[in-house]
């Protein structure tokens, strides 16, 4: 039987794994960023829920300099290492989240980003304390994989997803309890924000991996990570295994996968 996890296990124990198998956005998003803000390389980012970096890292090549934070510090962590892989030193990983930022004394930024960590905070809250951050011709980006639904999603997810359920139950899962996404969309709350003109751009790519590429991407996910599998994890992994080879014996998996992103700024 597997005890139930604070979010604070399940998303430690996805850290590795997020920083190897989840692939990013599309570098196109950057180029979109660079021209839209003219990033010549000195201005300020604030990449509120970093994560391992995913928009940290390639952001800091554009700008003078990159505040990552994040609630995490296994996170943070893995973050530093890949900057250091990298030969990145212009980003502060800093450990935190949205309800703690008002209180860092931050200098004022450029763009705040945010991957796909919106939907976690008191998204109202937050965008009020960002209108006293983010400078006049500056901006709020959210950056995610699109809305659930828009993209047509590969048929060997399925399979995975019948796995999982057999052994976490038919709801995501988030903690001790399950995860619902917010009904109301970004869209609508930054609508009523102080950064209600809205622009979205959207760019699909195919990627393919192979069959272990897809088991680490699942232990990626908060909702199927190490934590929250418990000493079920390797038979987790046993039975996907086998399901996906069954699936696709030649052992490749493609997906088309979106980037979707919001540049909100005051009218």
């Amino acid at each position: 039987m597997t005890a139930a996890r604070t979010p604070h296990e399940l998303f430690i124990s996805t850290a590795p794994y997020y920083a190897r198998f989840r692939p990013g956005y599309d570098p196109a998003l950057y180029d979109m960023l660079a021209a839209r803000f003219g990033l010549d390389g000195t201005q300020r980012v604030l990449d509120l829920g970093t994560g391992t970096g995913v928009l940290a890292l390639p952001l800091a090549r554009l700008v003078g300099r990159v505040t990552a934070v994040d609630p995490e510090p296994g996170m943070l962590d893995e973050g530093r290492n890949l900057a250091a892989e990298q030969d990145i030193t212009n980003i502060d990983w800093v450990q935190g989240d949205s309800t703690t930022m008002p209180g860092m004394n931050l200098d004022p930024v450029r763009l705040t980003v945010m991957g796909a960590a919106f939907h976690w905070m008191d998204r109202d809250q937050t965008l009020h304390d960002l209108d006293q951050l983010v400078e006049p011709d500056g901006a709020v980006v959210l950056a995610s994989g699109g809305a659930p639904g828009d993209v047509e999603p590969a048929p060997w997810l399925q399979v995975i997803a019948d796995v999982r359920t057999r052994y976490l139950g038919p709801e995501r899962r988030a903690g001790s309890g399950t995860y619902s996404h917010p009904k109301e969309r970004h869209q609508d709350v930054l609508a009523r924000s102080p950064f209600s003109s809205l622009e979205t751009a959207r760019w699909d790519r195919t990627i393919t991996r192979t069959l272990d590429d897809v088991i680490g991407l699942q232990f990626s996910y908060s909702y199927s990570s190490p934590a929250q599998l418990g000493d079920r994890k390797d038979a987790f992994e046993r039975d996907v295994r086998q399901a996906l080879t069954e699936f696709s014996p030649e052992g490749t998996f493609a997906e088309v996968v979106r980037t979707e992103v919001i540049v909100a700024t005051r009218p």
